[in-house]
């Protein structure tokens, strides 16, 4: 009998294009679907519990072997609104303190490269659940990711869009995940078509924002403008530029041990 392969991803509403066609559409039943946060992604598929992960893609430098699926991505050219850094009243420049959402490797990465390289300043670092009230309650900033980083009520607060600050740096736009294949799962992964997936969901935009609309507090058309505006699902030339830089940054500044070249299925 046929292993199924095994397939992670968060149930975010960044995500949700990719993961549409694989939960409802025409390649339902072609994987075995795990439901994790990012970060757990990662683990999943560096632990063999599942053979494919929407993964952060800093992970891919750190998860040993592998591949990247092309031009397949949950990425910004500008606003990407579900990963921010907020503060209370303390300006960028002057930040001491960040809680950084645990849910998230790649925008904890990207906070830590902006602030040693561009702002050349090193605030005291700590991991929390993505409460943002507790978060802010011992430190002057927080890092929060995903659905969550879109609903807090943001009157009387300060907030940086994080692939808007990478790109006022760099110029470039930010990939934040990619589906990243284990190396013994690479020929089952062959068989899944997942740029096919990813044009079936973001086909199906009305769909998802009716389904998330019960899920997260914003009005319709701002569910929609994300997902057709702020959130990209492929790979430009910007977006790859801007990804060999980021990892060369994270090398930089010691967050990585290595950069390891971008090999595909």
């Amino acid at each position: 009998m046929t292993t199924p392969f095994r397939l992670a991803a968060s149930s975010y509403l960044n995500s949700a294009p990719l993961i549409w066609s694989f939960l409802h559409g025409s390649k339902r039943g072609q994987v075995d679907f795990v439901e994790a946060v990012p970060a757990r992604c990662a683990q999943l598929l560096s632990q063999a519990e599942v053979e494919g992960a929407l993964v952060p893609v800093i992970e891919y430098q750190r998860i040993a072997g592998g591949a990247l699926v092309p031009d397949v991505c949950v990425g910004s050219q500008k606003e990407v609104l579900s990963v921010v850094l907020v503060s209370k009243d303390t300006e960028l420049e002057n930040v001491r303190s960040v809680a950084l959402d645990e849910s998230s490797r790649t925008s904890a990465t990207l906070v830590k490269v902006i602030f040693r390289e561009f702002l050349e300043r090193e605030p005291a670092w700590t991991v929390r659940t993505p409460n943002l009230e507790e978060m802010l309650e011992k430190n002057d900033a927080a890092l929060i990711i995903g659905d969550p980083g879109m609903t807090f009520p943001r009157h009387g607060l300060k907030v940086w869009d994080m692939a808007n600050v990478w790109r006022a740096y760099t110029g470039l736009g930010f990939v934040f995940a990619m589906w990243m294949i284990a190396d013994r799962g690479t020929e089952s992964a062959r068989q899944v078509d997942f740029a096919s997936a990813r044009d079936e969901g973001v086909s199906h935009v009305e769909e998802i924002v009716a389904e998330y609309k019960r899920k997260i507090p914003m009005p319709v058309e701002e569910l929609r403008k994300y997902l057709t505006e702020n959130v990209v699902f492929h790979v430009d030339d910007s977006m790859q530029r801007g990804l060999q830089l980021y990892f060369e940054l994270a090398f930089k500044h010691r967050l990585i041990e290595s950069v390891k070249p971008l090999q595909f299925i």
